[in-house]
């Protein structure tokens, strides 16, 4: 079973001043070499948003083309927007894409390794299967 891997870790272990160790990245080095380590393509766009160089774009996205991205179906956007409306029901904001994540795990029955804490939030509302690292 594969494992979505949220743009927090992805940016914990791809900072070139000071990578962070700690159980996350460590969950993200062992799920890569397990070959289950997930990406999607909103994924992907934040990591890659924000890069100022060239140069570093093109390095980081060429690392990153080892992982092909899950199809993301229309239905996923459909969950994904339902969670987020459940969401703000009661009275609680979760940003797009970590909606579009959890529609994913959800319907994949994947879990997700995140360090993000509007996950946590997002439990308390719908049942995302979260990855113990």
């Amino acid at each position: 079973m594969g494992v979505i891997v949220d743009t927090s870790v992805w940016s914990l272990a791809l900072q070139r001043r000071n990578p962070v160790d700690n159980p996350e990245t460590e969950a993200l080095i062992e799920l890569i070499g397990k070959g289950t380590a997930i990406m999607i393509g909103p994924v992907r766009q934040e990591i890659l948003s924000g890069v100022r160089y060239t140069v570093q774009f093109d390095r980081l996205k060429s690392a990153l083309s080892a992982f092909p991205d899950e199809p993301v179906k229309s239905n996923d956007f459909v969950e994904a927007a339902r969670i987020c409306n459940k969401c703000l029901d009661s009275g609680i904001v979760i940003g797009n894409t970590t909606c579009l994540i959890g529609a994913i795990a959800i319907a994949r029955e994947m879990e997700i390794l995140t360090i993000d804490q509007e996950f946590q939030k997002l439990t308390s509302i719908v049942k995302v299967p979260l990855y113990q690292a």
